[in-house]
C-alpha cells in the first residue's frame, strides 16, 4: 500500500513538473487516431452489411437454374431457419403497342425475410406482404418506358395483370448482368397462369434462408460441398464486390493512416521515457541509498506507468468515439443517410494497440531505474543504465510489426509498409550520423556559430540522429498525410471521373452494330465501343481435361463449371495492365491473354494452352501474356482475350458500357425501343454507391490528419524537451566563458536549421515512398509525386523546427548561469 501510495504522490508531482504531458498526450492521440477510424469503419462495414442483407433479401441465398432437391429445405428448416423460394426469368412485358424485356420475380409468401420493400399504390409505405393474386408490382424504369400508370394492366405471356404499384426501394436483386433490367414482382402462385413454364425456359431459382447466425453457418458448411455445377451460394459478403472492392482499399488507406499517427506517438513516447528516466536519476539514487530494492523501485514506476496508460486510453477512446460521432454526423447530414452504431471492439482494440505502444516504446526505459547505483550520489557522472539495445529496439521493432499487421488489413500491405518503414528508418539515421559528422569535418568554411552548431550536433551525433529522425518520422506523415494525401485521394477518385459509363448495352447482334453506332450519332452522343463476346467453357489446360473436381477451392471449381465471357482484340484495353508476357503483334495467332486472377485461381502459367468449348465446337490457344483488370472501372472487361482469328468465326453478340448524362435518360428509352432485343443496363447506383464511400473516405482521412498533425507537434516538443537540460547546461557553460546571449540565440537557430533541414530531406523522401507504396498496393492506381515536396519539405522543416526551437529555448540565453551549473 506504501509503494501504491507514493507512487500516486510521485506521480502527482510529475504531472504538476510536465514529465508525464508529452507521453499522455501521443497516447491519447495514438488511441484516439485508431478508435475513430476502428469505430468508423465498422459502422460503414455494419451499413454496407444491412445493404448487402437486403440486396439478397436472407442471410444465405442459393441460386440453381435447375429446381432445388427437397432436402436443401428440409435442411434448413430441421434447424428452425426461415426459407422462401422465389423464381426469375427474363420475359417481354406488354403494354398496348410497346414490349420491354424485363426481369420477372415471382414469389412466395413470407418474402423478403431480410429487409423491407418500399411501394407506392397511392402513397409510399413499406410492403406487408407480396403481391396479391392478378396483381403486379413494377419498378420506375418499366412505367417509364412502357408509358405505365399504376392501375393500368400489362401482359406477360398469356395473362394480363394489374400494375397495383411502383416499387420504391427493391432488394434481393442478382448481381450479374439481369439485375439492371426493369423488374416485376408477382405471386408465386399466377406463374403457371402465364404459360411461360415451359421446356427449355431460362428460369433461376433462388432458396432465401435466414434465421441464427450460427445455425446459418452450419447449414452453409453442410450444404456448399454438396452442390451441383449449376448451383451458387452466397451471404452478405459475396454481394457487390465492387463497393467490397472500395471498401477493403478504404479501410486500407484508413488504417495506415491512423498508424501512422500511432507510429508518432511512439516515436514521441520513446524520446519523453528518455527525458523522464534521465530526469530520475538522481531520486532513484537517492532512493537506493535508503535502502529501496530494485524490486520496490520497479513497482513504484510501474504503477504510474499503469495508470497513465489506463488514464490515456480511456481518453483515446473517448476522443475517438467523440470525433467519429461527429464525423458520421456530418456525412450523414451532407448526404442525407445514417450509419448504425459501432461494437465495442474496435475500441478494445484501439486500448490494447495503445497499451502495446506503451510497452514497446516507453516499457524497457523506465526498466532501467531499477539499475541504478546507489553510488550516484557521490558520482553525479556516472549515467544511465546501460541496457541492450537489441532488446529496446527489438521491443519496438516487434510491437510496430504485430500493429501494422493488425491494422493494415493484408499480411502483404503490412509487411511491405513496414519494411520499407524500417529500412527508411535505418537509412535516415546513418545518414543523419555521417551528414553530420561530414559538416563537423568541414566547419572551417563556415562562421563561428553555424561552426559551432556543427560541431555541437557531431558531438551529440547519436541523440541528434535520433532527433532527426523523430523529426523526419513527424514530417515525413505530415507531408504524406497533406500532399501525399491530397494526390492519392484525386487519382483514387479519379478512377471513377464524371464521364465514367452508368449504361451497358448487352445482346447487340452482328446486324445492329452499324445501326446501334447511328443511333448514337443521331441522338449526338459519343459512339460506343462495341466489344465482340463469345460464351466458351474452359475444359483442358495442357491437353489434360479439367472439371469441377479438379478443384478443391469452390471458387475454382464455380469458374470451370461455368461459361466464360470471351473476346478478340488486337489491341489491349487501356484500362487493363500487361504484368507479365508481352501482348501480340498484328500476325500473331493462337494466342491468349488471361485476367492474373482467375491464372492464379486456376493454376495457368505463361506457356500453357488452353482449351474451349464453343456451343460443340472446340478451340485451343497459348497464354502469352497475364493482366492486371480493373473491374471497378465500370467498363467492358473480359477473363479471357483471344487473337482476332480464334474467335472470329464463332457466332458472337456484342456489348458495351457508355455514359449517358443525367439529361439525357429518355435516349436510353429511345435506343429500348428502337431495338427491344438490346438490354440497356442502368449502374449509375453502383456508381453512386462507390462514389459515396470515396467521399466518406477521404473526410475520415482529413479526420484522421488532424490527430497526425497534433502528433507530430507532440514529437517535435518531445526533441525538443529531449536536449533542453544539455542545451542550458552548454548555454551556462558559454555564457561563463563570454558568450553573449545573441550568439547562443543565433547559435541555437543554426542547430534547429541543420536538424529541421535534414529531417525536411529525408521526411518528403519517406513521404514519396510511402506514396507509392500506398497507390501501389492499397489504392491500386498509379502514382507521381509532385516535385514541389521537396522543397516544402525541406524548406517547412527548417521554418518549424526553428521556430519551435526558438520558442522553446528562447529563456536559456536569460537565466543566470550560476543558478544552473548550481542546479546541476
Amino acid at each position: 500500500m506504501n509503494i501504491i501510495r507514493l507512487s500516486l504522490n510521485l506521480l502527482r508531482r510529475d504531472w504538476r513538473a510536465g514529465e508525464w504531458r508529452v507521453l499522455l498526450l501521443a497516447l491519447v492521440l495514438a488511441v484516439g487516431s485508431l478508435a475513430t477510424v476502428g469505430l468508423f469503419a465498422d459502422r460503414v462495414r455494419q451499413a454496407l452489411q444491412q445493404q448487402a442483407q437486403s440486396l439478397i433479401g436472407a442471410d444465405l441465398r442459393i441460386t440453381s437454374t435447375r429446381p432445388f432437391p427437397p432436402d436443401y429445405r428440409e435442411s434448413a428448416t430441421r434447424q428452425n431457419l426461415q426459407v422462401v423460394q422465389s423464381r426469375t426469368f427474363p420475359s417481354m412485358v406488354s403494354h398496348r403497342e410497346q414490349v420491354l424485356l424485363s426481369e420477372i420475380q415471382a414469389v412466395e409468401a413470407g418474402y423478403p425475410l431480410r429487409g423491407k420493400i418500399e411501394i407506392d399504390d397511392g402513397r409510399v409505405h413499406v410492403a406487408q406482404a407480396i403481391p396479391a393474386r392478378g396483381a403486379v408490382w413494377a419498378d420506375e424504369r418499366l412505367l417509364r418506358r412502357l408509358d405505365l400508370q399504376v392501375g393500368d394492366e400489362v401482359g406477360i405471356g398469356a395473362r394480363r395483370f394489374t400494375v397495383a404499384a411502383r416499387i420504391v426501394k427493391d432488394i434481393d436483386q442478382s448481381i450479374g448482368f439481369s439485375s439492371f433490367a426493369p423488374r416485376v414482382l408477382m405471386n408465386d402462385a399466377d406463374l403457371a397462369s402465364t404459360g411461360l413454364l415451359q421446356e427449355g425456359s431460362r428460369l433461376s431459382y433462388r432458396l432465401l434462408i435466414a434465421g441464427d447466425a450460427l445455425r446459418v453457418k452450419a447449414l452453409r458448411t453442410a450444404l456448399e460441398p454438396g452442390l451441383s455445377g449449376n448451383e451458387k451460394m452466397e451471404d452478405v459478403r459475396d454481394a457487390r464486390p465492387e463497393i467490397r472492392t472500395a471498401l477493403e482499399r478504404a479501410e486500407h488507406f484508413l488504417g495506415l493512416a491512423a498508424l501512422t499517427a500511432a507510429i508518432l506517438a511512439g516515436a514521441a513516447m520513446a524520446l519523453a521515457a528518455r527525458r523522464f528516466v534521465l530526469r530520475h536519476l538522481d531520486g532513484c539514487a537517492v532512493m537506493r541509498c535508503l535502502g529501496a530494492q530494485q524490486r520496490q523501485v520497479l513497482w513504484l514506476f510501474l504503477n504510474q506507468f499503469i495508470l497513465l496508460g489506463v488514464v490515456a486510453v480511456l481518453l483515446g477512446g473517448l476522443l475517438g468515439y467523440a470525433t467519429q460521432a461527429l464525423l458520421v454526423e456530418s456525412i450523414a447530414s451532407m448526404r442525407d443517410a445514417s450509419l448504425p452504431q459501432p461494437g465495442v471492439l474496435p475500441l478494445l482494440k484501439a486500448a490494447a494497440s495503445g497499451f502495446a505502444l506503451l510497452l514497446g516504446f516507453a516499457f524497457l526505459p523506465l526498466l532501467q531505474l531499477r539499475k541504478v547505483s546507489p553510488l550516484r550520489v557521490l558520482r553525479r557522472e556516472m549515467g544511465m543504465p546501460e541496457a541492450s539495445g537489441w532488446l529496446i529496439y527489438g521491443l519496438a521493432v516487434g510491437v510496430l510489426a504485430l500493429l501494422f499487421l493488425w491494422h493494415a488489413g493484408s499480411l502483404k500491405l503490412g509487411l511491405a509498409v513496414l519494411g520499407g518503414l524500417l529500412a527508411g528508418l535505418l537509412a535516415f539515421g546513418w545518414l543523419a550520423w555521417l551528414l553530420l559528422h561530414g559538416l563537423a569535418l568541414n566547419s572551417f568554411y563556415f562562421q563561428s556559430q553555424w561552426r559551432h552548431a556543427f560541431n555541437n550536433l557531431a558531438r551529440h551525433g547519436r541523440n541528434a540522429a535520433v532527433q532527426v529522425v523523430a523529426l523526419s518520422l513527424g514530417g515525413m506523415a505530415l507531408l504524406v498525410l497533406t500532399l501525399v494525401r491530397a494526390d492519392l485521394l484525386e487519382a483514387w477518385q479519379g478512377k471513377l471521373p464524371p464521364d465514367t459509363p452508368n449504361r451497358f448495352l448487352v445482346n447487340i447482334q452482328p446486324d445492329q452494330y452499324q445501326p446501334v453506332r447511328d443511333f448514337f450519332a443521331r441522338q449526338s452522343l459519343p459512339a460506343p465501343e462495341l466489344q465482340p463476346m463469345v460464351r466458351g467453357r474452359l475444359i483442358a489446360i495442357n491437353e489434360r481435361a479439367i472439371s469441377g473436381d479438379s478443384y478443391p477451392d469452390p471458387r475454382a471449381r464455380g469458374l470451370v463449371e461455368r461459361e466464360f465471357n470471351l473476346s478478340w482484340m488486337e489491341q489491349m484495353p487501356v484500362w487493363n495492365e500487361l504484368v507479365s508476357g508481352e501482348w501480340w503483334t498484328g500476325k500473331a495467332n493462337g494466342e491468349l491473354s488471361v485476367e492474373e486472377g482467375i491464372a492464379k485461381t486456376l493454376g495457368i502459367h505463361l506457356g500453357d494452352t488452353l482449351t474451349y468449348d464453343v456451343a460443340g465446337s472446340r478451340f485451343s490457344g497459348r497464354v502469352t501474356n497475364l493482366r492486371k483488370v480493373q473491374w471497378d472501372s465500370m467498363r467492358v472487361n473480359f477473363f479471357v482475350i483471344t487473337t482476332p482469328e480464334l474467335l472470329r468465326d464463332f457466332p458472337a453478340s456484342y456489348l458495351s458500357s457508355f455514359y449517358l448524362p443525367p439529361d439525357r435518360v429518355r435516349a436510353g428509352d429511345a435506343l429500348s425501343r428502337a431495338f427491344p432485343n438490346i438490354l440497356l443496363i442502368d449502374t449509375g447506383a453502383v456508381i453512386a454507391q462507390v462514389r459515396g464511400i470515396m467521399d466518406q473516405i477521404a473526410q475520415t482521412v482529413s479526420a484522421v490528419f488532424l490527430f497526425t498533425l497534433l502528433t507530430g507537434l507532440a514529437v517535435l516538443y518531445a526533441a525538443l524537451l529531449a536536449t533542453q537540460d544539455e542545451r542550458s547546461h552548454e548555454a551556462a557553460i558559454l555564457r561563463t566563458l563570454g558568450a553573449d546571449s545573441r550568439y547562443l540565440r543565433r547559435l541555437h537557430l543554426s542547430e534547429f536549421a541543420v536538424l529541421g533541414g535534414l529531417s525536411g530531406l529525408f521526411a518528403a523522401a519517406g513521404a514519396v515512398l510511402l506514396g507509392w507504396v500506398l497507390a501501389r498496393f492499397v489504392l491500386d492506381i498509379p502514382y507521381q509525386s509532385d516535385g514541389s515536396i521537396w522543397f516544402i519539405g525541406v524548406g517547412g522543416g527548417m521554418a518549424v523546427v526553428m521556430l519551435a526551437g526558438w520558442v522553446a529555448t528562447r529563456k536559456l540565453a536569460l537565466r543566470p548561469p550560476l543558478r544552473i551549473l548550481a542546479a546541476d
